[in-house]
C-alpha cells in the first residue's frame, strides 16, 4: 500500500495532468486510496499438508493445583519474561514509531520471536513445542513483557501464537497434523484470528458474518475487521454464525477463493497492519471447522482472548507509569518539580493503584483457566477495570506531559491510542 500510495503521489504532482484535465480525478484517487486502503487477494500461501497421521489430538492437560493464589514466576517464567522484556525493551520500542507511522511490522521481528520460542510454549511436546500443561499465565506474562515495548507491534506479534493455540486446544489430529508443524518451525506463518466486525456495539456473540453448510463442507460470507496483519497472513481462525445457530471457528487459508483482504489504518494498534477480510462466498471443507461447532468452544475462545487484551493493557499501562514517574520528576515549574504539586503526584499514585489492581485480576483470570477452574467471573471483572482503567491511564499519561503529551516526540500518545482498542478488540491474541 505504501508503494502504491508513493506512485500515486508522484503522478498527481505530476504537471502534465493539467493539460488534460486530470488533476482532480487523480487527486481524487490519491484521497480515496489513502482513506480506505486498497483491495488485494489473500496471500500467497505454503501448502499446509500433513507429513504424519495422528492417532488423536495432542491437549496439554490443566496445570496443578496451586492452593493459594501466588502471582509469584517460577524459574522458567521468569527467564522467558527476562528474554522477552529485553526483545521489547531493544527491539520494539525502537522501532515503534515508525512501524505506527507506516502501519506495518517490520517484517524481521516475526521471526527474531519464532526464535526466542514464543510460538511454541503453548505447543505440546509431542509436536514439537515446549509445553508440558496449559501456560496461560505465561501467555500472559509474554504479552504484558511485549506490550510494554509496544502493543501494536506485541499485537502484530502475538497473532500468530493465538492461532496455534486455537489448533492445540480445539484441533482435531488432522488439523493439528496439518497446521501445526509450521508454528514450530523456523518460518512461522503470519496468522491471525478474525472475530472483531466493524459494528457499533459489536456483540461477538451476534454475528453477522455467516457459515452455511453445503455438500462438501461450509461457504462463508461477511466482513471482518481489526485483523493483524491481514494483507500478509497465510492462514485465519474465523469467526461465523453456523447456519444461525450460533458462533463458530474455521480455519481458512488465505489463498481461498472469495477472500479478499483491504487495508484498515485505525486510531490505534497501527503497527499491527490491520486490516478487513471479505469473505465473498468462500468455500472450505467439513475439517475446516474448528471445535465441532460447539457453542462453548467459541466462548471459552473469547474469555481467553479478553484475558490476553488484559495483559497487554497491563504492559502498556505499566509503559505509561515508567514514562511519567521520571518526567514529572525531571519537569521544573516555578522553581520546583512538577511532581511536588499535590495533584500530580496523586495522579501518578492513582496510575500506580489502579495498574497493580489490574494485573492481580488478570493474572487470577490467567491462573484459574489454565488450572481448568471456572474463570468467566474472573475473565470478565478483569476485562471491565483494564479496558475503563487502562483508558484513563493513558488519558493522565497525556495530562501528566501537558503539551508534550500531545506530540509525536513523547511515545505516551501512541499508548493512550492503543489502550483505547482493549474494551472494543474481541479475539486476536488468546492464551
Amino acid at each position: 500500500m505504501g508503494a502504491a500510495l508513493a506512485v500515486l503521489n508522484k503522478l498527481a504532482s505530476a504537471p502534465v495532468l493539467d493539460r488534460f484535465g486530470l488533476r482532480k480525478p487523480v487527486q481524487k484517487g490519491v484521497y480515496t486510496a489513502t482513506r480506505t486502503g486498497f483491495t488485494a487477494v489473500g496471500a500467497a500461501t505454503r501448502q499446509f499438508a500433513a507429513a504424519a497421521k495422528l492417532a488423536a489430538p495432542a491437549r496439554l492437560p490443566a496445570a496443578g493445583e496451586r492452593g493459594l493464589f501466588d502471582i509469584t514466576p517460577d524459574d522458567e517464567q521468569k527467564m522467558i519474561v527476562e528474554t522477552v522484556r529485553e526483545f521489547a525493551a531493544e527491539r520494539l520500542r525502537p522501532a515503534a514509531a515508525e512501524a505506527d507511522a507506516e502501519c506495518a511490522t517490520p517484517p524481521g521481528l516475526l521471526s527474531t520471536v519464532a526464535e526466542m520460542g514464543v510460538t511454541l510454549v503453548g505447543v505440546p511436546e509431542s509436536l514439537g513445542g515446549l509445553g508440558t500443561e496449559r501456560s496461560a499465565v505465561t501467555g500472559v506474562l509474554v504479552a504484558e513483557a511485549m506490550a510494554h515495548g509496544d502493543m501494536g507491534l506485541a499485537v502484530g506479534l502475538l497473532a500468530p501464537s493465538a492461532v496455534s493455540t486455537a489448533l492445540v486446544l480445539w484441533g482435531d489430529e488432522t488439523q493439528q497434523a496439518t497446521y501445526l508443524p509450521a508454528f514450530v518451525g523456523d518460518d512461522v506463518p503470519a496468522a491471525a484470528l478474525a472475530v472483531q466486525e466493524a459494528r457499533p456495539l459489536f456483540d461477538p456473540f451476534a454475528l453477522k458474518t455467516k457459515a452455511y453448510r453445503t455438500a462438501g463442507g461450509f461457504v462463508l460470507e461477511g466482513v471482518k475487521s481489526l485483523v493483524p496483519r491481514a494483507a500478509c497472513a497465510e492462514l485465519f481462525v474465523v469467526a461465523a454464525d453456523l447456519d444461525g445457530r450460533g458462533p463458530a471457528l474455521f480455519v481458512v487459508e488465505s489463498d481461498s477463493e472469495g477472500l479478499t483482504v483491504e487495508s484498515e489504518p485505525a486510531m490505534g494498534l497501527r503497527a499491527a497492519s490491520m486490516g478487513r477480510l471479505h469473505l465473498d462466498k468462500v468455500t472450505v471443507p467439513e475439517s475446516a471447522l474448528l471445535g465441532g461447532g460447539k457453542s462453548d468452544v467459541y466462548t471459552e475462545c473469547v474469555r481467553l482472548s479478553r484475558i490476553a487484551w488484559c495483559a497487554l493493557a497491563v504492559g502498556t499501562a505499566q509503559a505509561v507509569l515508567d514514562y511519567v514517574i521520571p518526567y514529572v520528576n525531571d519537569r521544573v515549574a516555578f522553581g520546583e518539580p512538577v511532581s511536588h504539586r499535590q495533584s500530580v503526584a496523586f495522579m501518578v499514585a492513582n496510575i500506580g493503584i489502579e495498574l497493580e489492581g489490574m494485573r492481580l485480576l488478570t493474572y487470577r483470570a490467567a491462573a484459574r483457566a489454565e488450572q481448568g477452574k471456572p474463570y468467566a467471573r474472573e475473565a470478565g471483572l478483569a476485562r471491565r477495570l483494564c479496558a475503563e482503567k487502562g483508558m484513563q491511564i493513558g488519558n493522565d499519561g497525556v495530562q501528566l506531559l501537558g503539551g508534550h503529551g500531545f506530540v509525536k516526540e513523547h511515545p505516551v500518545e501512541r499508548w493512550y491510542r492503543d489502550l483505547r482498542a482493549v474494551g472494543l478488540a474481541e479475539g486476536i491474541v488468546l492464551v
